[in-house]
């Protein structure tokens, strides 16, 4: 009876998150995205006004500055310990990081836009 017990509770260990690989995995999804949006949607919105080559040079530096962000949430999460990163206990924080890093890849290249856009109609 112990050898099944040991063996559901080796498997249940086994299928709980493991937070350091997840956070990784999030944030380089979230990299792509983020690059994504701000080549194709933003380059975009400047052809319309931009007849120099300086706001390209800005998106290349946004896209720079996003990655210290990035690696800050990546950083808090690869620090845990091999117990901590399957502790149920921080589903939550967890899912705040999430939140803030995908509001952060989706919404950044969005309101830049959204900003250019306003600029060029002046």
């Amino acid at each position: 009876m112990k050898q099944v017990w040991r063996k559901s509770a080796a498997v249940s260990a086994h299928k709980s998150v493991e937070w350091r690989s997840k956070m990784s995995d999030h944030v380089a999804y979230a990299l792509l995205v983020y690059t994504g949006l701000q080549i194709f949607v933003t380059v975009n919105a400047l052809k319309d006004g931009a007849s120099s080559i300086l706001p390209y040079f800005a998106l290349v530096l946004l896209v720079g500055l996003i990655i210290p962000f990035c690696h800050h949430f990546e950083k808090r999460w690869t620090r845990l310990s091999d117990r901590e990163a399957h502790d149920p206990a921080l589903a939550g924080a967890f899912k705040r990081d999430l939140v803030t890093i995908w509001a952060l890849a989706i919404g950044m290249p969005l309101a830049m836009t959204g900003a250019i856009r306003i600029l060029l109609s002046l």
